[in-house]
């Protein structure tokens, strides 16, 4: 078929014909958009907490919190060192929180404890990150044990079966500029306030949650909802800042995830003055303890 020379293939009509330049029309769209996202994630927020039988458990085995927060501590300097996303080192705790739900260490394991950090931060960052080290690079900041990548490999497969191939799970980062973006609404910007300084303190202060084993017991949007105004650094949670979020937010877990905040975690008030999560105190390691390889995970054996 041949195409006439006088065929003008040019659109003839004006831009503003087409395209509505009422400032409005943008925003609805944006305001649709995050509407229709933020109840999607409210929905598998529910669908995936289990938080009141991993509480009972913690609770229940001290040893089992020991043991926790020193895997914690070891994933998290891995995690400055590489200087992975916050997401990351959110999503390596999760994995093991979960793992734990289905699964009980013998006592005296500790190299199935450093296994299963080291699997659940590859997990992390495989699906976080764009760029992921090998998994023996991965074993760094003087770990006490030193694995295989098949070793690794092999628990990486044990974790994903036991999540059930879940590695997307919903965090309180998922709700963070949405939030931030409602309450920005209501709190004017002053004294060099902004809002990278009001996300940047509230992602270290999610981080900072992780440690403590009560915030277990609180839904990703209640955290994310009472770590933002927190770090709006006023100390005031009235029923306008709570109401500003979203209709699913639960206020009077907000309150309470709040206090617990402001009982457990000793954070900065000013957004701009966070403490970073490189500050993160390093473990003294014990230089003459030997570094044990093992060549393959085994169960029972040590």
């Amino acid at each position: 078929m041949s195409v006439s020379s006088n065929c003008n293939l040019y659109c003839t009509e004006l831009a503003s014909d087409v395209v509505s330049l009422d400032p409005s029309f943008d925003s609805f769209i944006y305001d649709d958009y995050d509407e229709n996202y933020i109840v999607s994630i409210f929905n598998s927020e529910v669908d995936q907490m289990q938080s009141a039988q991993l509480l009972a458990k913690y609770r229940k085995l001290p040893e089992l919190v020991s043991a926790r927060q020193e895997a914690i501590k070891w994933m998290l300097k891995v995690h400055d060192h590489y200087r992975f996303k916050l997401e990351t080192a959110y999503l390596s705790v999760n994995y093991l929180d979960r793992f734990l739900l289905s699964h009980s260490f013998p006592a005296g394991k500790k190299w199935l404890w450093q296994l299963l950090s080291v699997a659940c931060l590859a997990l992390a960052a495989k699906m976080e990150e764009t760029s992921v080290p090998l998994l023996l690079d991965l074993q760094i900041m003087e770990p006490k044990f030193l694995f295989k990548p098949k070793s690794v490999q092999r628990m990486e497969l044990l974790v994903m079966a036991t999540l059930k191939w879940r590695l997307r799970t919903i965090t309180p980062f998922d709700f963070l500029h949405f939030f931030i973006n409602k309450l920005s609404s209501l709190t004017p910007q002053r004294n060099g306030f902004s809002t990278n300084c009001l996300l940047s303190s509230a992602s270290d202060i999610i981080i900072r949650t992780c440690k403590v084993i009560d915030f277990l017991d609180y839904h990703p949007s209640t955290i994310a909802a009472a770590v933002v105004i927190w770090a709006t650094s006023n100390h005031i949670v009235d029923d306008q800042k709570l109401g500003c979020f979203h209709r699913r937010v639960n206020r009077d877990m907000v309150k309470r995830c709040y206090n617990l905040i402001k009982r457990n975690l000793q954070v900065p008030l000013n957004g701009c003055d966070a403490v970073k999560t490189s500050n993160y105190k390093e473990i003294k390691s014990n230089q003459d303890l030997p570094v044990q390889i093992h060549k393959c995970l085994k169960s029972g054996n040590d």
